[in-house]
């Protein structure tokens, strides 16, 4: 894959540059450096974003750098392209953000003001969706949906969460009840809820945190949705600490203090972010502590749904 890497900094004239491993699973990042400085090389999964929907999201993360959001910047290729097609994959390059990621900062550091961090996270992403609301976005414009279809439709996105091996008769009923109910929900709301384009993987580990501030990283999941969806993202791994209500009550505060939202569903908006990690893993069970995880996301969200439903 290295031998690969190389011919794609090419096409930006940084085939003579320093490349680094940085991580790989729907992408294979690669750290490029050099005198201009330092960039990010991405080699998409043959097959995982159709060509329009990648480089439908680097105009949307060009129109947020240009609304002063610190995003990774699209760079084009020598060739003047943001996208370029090599051996088979399609490659892009990215400017390199700086920092940690939150969730390395609160591990690292357990004595940093994290109800601060969401406050400013909250913020952020109130920005996000008002300049992507304040975009206009071109006519070949294509980003995946998470609507009612893509969360609780027959195919959703990421996968048919009742249908996990891993449920119990119980649980998939409940799973099964919870979808019922939220499809009718999601449409009964349907002209009352905030719908735009979003971020829709705003987890700690997208999160940058630098002496310039916060940065989002890894639009590869994001695309049309409901913007309670983003926030219930953020919250749903840190829902069992201890602090959990003054980091939601800060993320909350942060971003009504940019953008009016309604946050009464936000416990259906929990379920829903917590389900789709249910259908996620089913695919991928053969993998490296796969069973772990497994477990994991199902006990969290018959947890999140069985609230939801006492509230219904």
């Amino acid at each position: 894959m290295m031998n690969l890497a190389i011919a794609a900094a090419t096409r930006w004239g940084l085939g003579h540059a320093r490349l680094q491993f940085v991580a790989g699973r729907e992408n294979q990042v690669y750290r490029v450096s050099d005198t201009s400085g330092d960039y990010a090389l991405r080699l998409k999964r043959p097959g995982y974003r159709q060509r329009i929907e990648i480089e439908s999201e680097l105009m949307w993360m060009s129109a947020l750098d240009r609304a002063n959001i610190s995003v990774p910047r699209p760079i084009a290729s020598k060739a003047g392209h943001l996208l370029e097609l090599v051996d088979g994959h399609q490659v892009d390059l990215l400017t390199w953000m700086p920092g940690q990621t939150l969730g390395t900062l609160l591990t690292s550091s357990p004595k940093s003001d994290i109800p601060d961090l969401f406050e400013r996270l909250g913020r952020l992403m109130a920005q996000v969706h008002v300049a992507s609301d304040g975009w206009a976005k071109p006519n070949n414009f294509a980003r995946v949906a998470w609507d009612a279809d893509g969360l609780v439709g027959q195919t959703p996105l990421w996968g048919c969460f009742w249908e996990h091996p891993g449920l119990s008769v119980k649980e998939k009923a409940l799973l099964e009840e919870f979808k019922a109910h939220a499809a009718h929900d999601l449409h009964r709301m349907n002209d009352s809820l905030d719908y735009g384009l979003i971020h829709a993987d705003l987890v700690r580990e997208n999160v940058l945190v630098s002496e310039h501030g916060l940065g989002i990283l890894d639009f590869d999941d994001g695309g049309w949705g409901y913007r309670q969806f983003d926030i219930a993202t953020t919250l749903l791994k840190f829902l069992d600490t201890p602090n959990y209500p003054a980091l939601k009550s800060a993320l909350l505060q942060g971003y009504l203090g940019v953008k009016t939202l309604d946050t009464a569903s936000l416990d259906l908006f929990l379920a829903l972010r917590a389900v789709t990690y249910v259908g996620w893993i089913a695919p991928r069970l053969g993998e490296d502590n796969a069973a772990q995880r497994s477990r994991r996301y199902i006990d969290t969200a018959l947890k999140v749904c069985k609230t939801y439903l006492s509230l219904t």
